[in-house]
C-alpha cells in the first residue's frame, strides 16, 4: 500500500458501505436463505410431476381425437369396398363422411392410373368444405398425384398411417394431414388411398383450451401476458404442428429455440431423445434457454403418430416458492429499508457537507469560469481525492474546449463535402418524372433512401430502339466506399447498354470491370433487363439480386429467382438470362434488400411476405405502389435507425402505342 493509498483509508464510501451492507446481508441473507432452503426441493418436485402429468392428459386426449378419426374412416371401408366399381356412389360416400364429421376439411380416394378408363387417367372422388362450410363433391381428374411420392408410398405400404403435415393445395395457408388408409378391389389388390384430411387447427385448440383449463385449476400466473403453460405438437424434425402463432406452423423449428443454459448442458441430449421419439423423465429436472427464457421441458411421443409433445414451463413457474418468498420478503424489506434510511441518513448527513461546497464551485466552472477557486478540505477521504481531481479537470477542461474548436470547424467542412457528394450522387440517378412524357406504352418510377449521406443503391433506365434498359443494384458495404462502386457501375451499365442488348453480356462486362484489381473485395448484386416496348418480350440476367415481382390484376404472377452470383465476386463468370412475356398491364416491381431487411425497434425484420402483401392490395402504378411501400416501411420501422439503402423501381408495360 503506498503512502497516498494510507492517506484515505477513512473513507466516506467505506463508512457507509459497511453500514448499509451489515444490516442488508445478516437480516435479508439469512432470511431469504432460511425460507428457500426449507421450500425450494419440496414445491419444485411436486411442480414437476404436476406438469408433467398433464402433459400425459394431453396427450391421450390428442390420441383420442385421431382416434375418432381412425373409426370414422375404418368404419367407411366396408361400404366403400362393396361400391369399388361405381364413382358416383363413391363420391357421395365421401360427401357423407365429410358431412358426419366436423373436423375433416376434405377426403376423397385416388385410384392407381386408368382404373375408370372412361374418367381419364387419374380420378378421385372427392368431398370439401368450400369458404361456407358447405360440403361439395365432385370427381377431380388432375393427374399429378399419380406421380407424387405420398400416393406411391401409399401404395406400397398397404396399411393405415397418418401422414406428414402439409399446406392445403387450395389455398396454400391451411396445414392439414392426412389419415392414409389403403383401399382395394374385389380381388384383394390395392387400388386406392383414400386421404382424409385434417385441419391442425383442432390440435392447437384443442391443446389451448387443456391448458388454459389446468392454469385455471392451479395457479393463475401469467408471465409477460402469457401462460405459464406452453404446449406444443411437433415433428419428430422438431417442426411446428401446432402454435398458437399461425405462421410459424410448418415454417418454425422448436429446436433452433433449445439452448444451453450452462457451458455444458443438456441441449443436444435432448433434441435427440426427442427425434428418437424418447419420453422425458419427470424425475429429472432438465432446465434450457428456451425463446430466451429459462424454463423446464417436458415430451413425450403421441401414440399412433410420429410426432412429439412437447411442454415448455418457465423455471419460475415450477420454482413457485418465489411466490411465497417475494410476499415475506415484500414485509421484511420495508422494515429494513426503514433501518437503513436512518443510518445512511446520519452516516451522509455528516459526509456530504464538502460535497455541497464542491458542487456551488462546480456550477461557476459550468458557466465558463474555469479558474474559480477551489474550497479547502481538510478531510483525508475521496472527497479531498474528488477537490484534487476537479482540479485538474479545469485545466483540462480549457485545453478542451479550445480543441473542440478546431474539431468543431473540420466536422463542418466534412459534412459539407458529404453533402456535396450525396448531391452529385443523386444526380446520377432518374429524378425527373414523368421519365418519358412522349411515350404512352409504359410508365416507370424510381426511388432511392441512402442510410447514410452516400450509399451504394443505383438504379438507372434508358429507352434505345423502341427498347427500354433498365438496372437495379446493391453494393456490398456503405458510405464512400460503396457510393464510388456504385458511381462506377452506373457508368458501365450506360456506356455497355449503349453496344449489347443483351442483359447477360452488360452483367459479364461489368463483373470484368469490377474483379480487375479488386483489393477491397467489394461487390454488387445486379437486376439487369431490356424490355421491347413493341412486343412485350423481356430479357433479363439476375446477379444475385432480390427476385422481383411481376404484378397484373393487383396480384402477384411470378416471381423472378436468382440464378446468377453477384457481379465482382468471380472473373469470367459466364451469367445465365432468362426472358418471359409481359402483358399490358403488367408491372414489374424491382428492390434492394433495405426494403425486405428494414428492422424495427425489436430487431425484427419487414421481410417479403409484407413486401408481397402490399404489392397486392395496392393499385399497381409504379409511383402508387412506391409510395404505398415507403408509407408502409416507414410505419413498421417507426422510430429505429435506417440500417441500409432501401431503393424501389417499378415499370408497368402498357403497350398503348
Amino acid at each position: 500500500m503506498t503512502v497516498k493509498d494510507k492517506k484515505y483509508n477513512h473513507s466516506f464510501a467505506r463508512r457507509l458501505t459497511r453500514a448499509m451492507m451489515i444490516v442488508l446481508f445478516v437480516m435479508m441473507g439469512a432470511l431469504a436463505f432460511l425460507v428457500y432452503y426449507l421450500t425450494k426441493d419440496i414445491i419444485t418436485d411436486v411442480n414437476a410431476h404436476t406438469f408433467h402429468g398433464n402433459m400425459q392428459s394431453n396427450g391421450r386426449a390428442i390420441t383420442r381425437a385421431l382416434s375418432e378419426m381412425d373409426v370414422a374412416v375404418l368404419n367407411n371401408i366396408f361400404d366403400i369396398e362393396q361400391h369399388i366399381d361405381q364413382p358416383e356412389q363413391l363420391k357421395a360416400i365421401m360427401g357423407r363422411m365429410v358431412e358426419l364429421n366436423p373436423r375433416l376439411r376434405s377426403c376423397g380416394i385416388s385410384f392407381i392410373e386408368n382404373y375408370f378408363p372412361k374418367k381419364g387417367r387419374a380420378s378421385c372422388p372427392y368431398a370439401f368444405r368450400n369458404d361456407s362450410m358447405q360440403v361439395e363433391t365432385t370427381i377431380l381428374q388432375d393427374t399429378t398425384y399419380l406421380a407424387s411420392s405420398w400416393f406411391k408410398e401409399a401404395i406400397e405400404k398397404d396399411s393405415a398411417y397418418w401422414s406428414e403435415p402439409f399446406f392445403d393445395n387450395r389455398d396454400a395457408k391451411t396445414p392439414l394431414v392426412a389419415y392414409m388408409v389403403p383401399v382395394h378391389n374385389k380381388e384383394g389388390k390395392v387400388v386406392g388411398i383414400i386421404g382424409a384430411d385434417l385441419s391442425l387447427d383442432f390440435m392447437t385448440k384443442l391443446l389451448a383450451n387443456q391448458d388454459s383449463a389446468f392454469q385455471e385449476d392451479t395457479w393463475s400466473i401469467h408471465i409477460n401476458g402469457d401462460g405459464i403453460y406452453r404446449s406444443y405438437v411437433l415433428s419428430r424434425d422438431g417442426n411446428y404442428i401446432t402454435h398458437k402463432e399461425q405462421r410459424r406452423i410448418l415454417k418454425s423449428n422448436f429446436y433452433v429455440h433449445i439452448k444451453d443454459v450452462k457451458k455444458h448442458g443438456v441441449a443436444k441430449e435432448v433434441i435427440d431423445e426427442m427425434k428418437n421419439g424418447e419420453r422425458s423423465d419427470d424425475e429429472t429436472e432438465k432446465i434450457l434457454l428456451i425463446n430466451r427464457r429459462e424454463s423446464y421441458l417436458f415430451y413425450t411421443p403421441l401414440e399412433g403418430t410420429n410426432w412429439m409433445l412437447a411442454v415448455s414451463v418457465p423455471v419460475i413457474a415450477i420454482n413457485m416458492v418465489g411466490t411465497g418468498v417475494g410476499l415475506m420478503m415484500f414485509m421484511l424489506v420495508g422494515v429494513i429499508l426503514i433501518i437503513t434510511f436512518y443510518v445512511c441518513k446520519l452516516a451522509i448527513r455528516r459526509a456530504s457537507k464538502p460535497l455541497k461546497q464542491l458542487a456551488a464551485t462546480a456550477d461557476e466552472v459550468a458557466s465558463g469560469q474555469f479558474d474559480t477557486a477551489l474550497p479547502e478540505i481538510k478531510s483525508r477521504d475521496e472527497i479531498h481525492m474528488l477537490r484534487d481531481s476537479f482540479e485538474n479537470m479545469q485545466h483540462s477542461l480549457a485545453k478542451y474546449v479550445e480543441e473542440l474548436k478546431s474539431t468543431t470547424a473540420q466536422r463542418a467542412t466534412m459534412e459539407s463535402e458529404l453533402k456535396i457528394a450525396h448531391d452529385i450522387q443523386m444526380s446520377m440517378l432518374p429524378k425527373s418524372y414523368p421519365a418519358f412524357p412522349e411515350r404512352n406504352d409504359l410508365d416507370i418510377y424510381g426511388q432511392v433512401m441512402p442510410a447514410k449521406a452516400v450509399g451504394g443503391d443505383l438504379y438507372d433506365f434508358f429507352i434505345r430502339d423502341n427498347k427500354l434498359f433498365f438496372i437495379i443494384g446493391d453494393v456490398s458495404g456503405k458510405g464512400v466506399p460503396a457510393s464510388l462502386v456504385m458511381a462506377v457501375t452506373t457508368s458501365l451499365f450506360r456506356n455497355i447498354a449503349t453496344y449489347t442488348e443483351e442483359p447477360s453480356h452488360i452483367v459479364f462486362a461489368i463483373n470484368q470491370n469490377l474483379t480487375a484489381n479488386n483489393d477491397t473485395g467489394m461487390f454488387v448484386t445486379l437486376f439487369v433487363g431490356m424490355l421491347d416496348l413493341t412486343t412485350g418480350k423481356m430479357n433479363y440476367c439476375n446477379a444475385g439480386h432480390n427476385p422481383p415481382l411481376i404484378l397484373a390484376n393487383g396480384e402477384v404472377k411470378e416471381i423472378l429467382g436468382e440464378v446468377n452470383i453477384a457481379a465482382g465476386v468471380i472473373p469470367d463468370f459466364e451469367f445465365l438470362e432468362d426472358h418471359l412475356e409481359m402483358n399490358p398491364g403488367d408491372t414489374i416491381f424491382l428492390y434492394t434488400d433495405g426494403l425486405s431487411e428494414a428492422e424495427n425497434i425489436d430487431s425484427q425484420e419487414y421481410g417479403e411476405e409484407r413486401v408481397l402483401q402490399v404489392a397486392e392490395r395496392t393499385v399497381s402504378k409504379p409511383q402508387t405502389l412506391i409510395e404505398v411501400m415507403t408509407e408502409q416501411v416507414q410505419l413498421f420501422v417507426g422510430e429505429a435507425e435506417q440500417s441500409d439503402d432501401l431503393t424501389m423501381l417499378a415499370i408497368e408495360y402498357t403497350n398503348n402505342l
